[in-house]
């Protein structure tokens, strides 16, 4: 095994976003370091079912809010009070073409459900003897 490869694996210190800390091994920073955590399994919505709400500290939110405020009037995205994104509108024609193709699919198959209808309508009924025909009696003289 080669020496002098693998990293130095020593102690630091874990501060949680509540204060409480506990220790453990790692190869961040140096020995007795302290790692302060921003997000944790007591704060993060993941965890938490949604209740509690993330803090910002200085991190995207902030540089978001930063780089788009002036997108908006009154710099509501300082503030917080961002309206919701409006919906988009559906394409019209789209719809009102969707709409007519269902129906020309919808009268197909009621036309198609009545020629099947009247086949077996048609198939029920006893076959009615032809007019043409000659009787019965003409055909077994022979």
């Amino acid at each position: 095994m080669k020496q002098d490869i693998h990293p130095d694996y020593h102690t630091i210190t874990v501060k949680m976003t509540d204060g409480s800390e506990f220790k453990t091994r790692s190869t961040w920073g140096k020995d007795g370091d302290t790692l302060h955590l921003d997000i944790d399994p007591k704060s993060h919505p993941a965890w938490t079912g949604g209740q509690q709400q993330l803090l910002d500290r200085g991190g995207r939110l902030s540089r978001f809010n930063k780089k788009f405020s002036g997108l908006i009037k009154d710099d509501k995205l300082a503030t917080g009070n961002v309206p919701a994104a409006a919906k988009p509108k559906k394409d019209v024609k789209k719809a009102e073409e969707k709409k007519a193709k269902d129906a020309e699919k919808a009268k197909a198959k009621e036309a198609k459900k009545e020629k099947h209808a009247a086949k077996q309508a048609k198939e029920e009924k006893p076959a009615e003897p032809q007019a043409d025909a000659k009787p019965e009696e003409a055909k077994t003289e022979a």
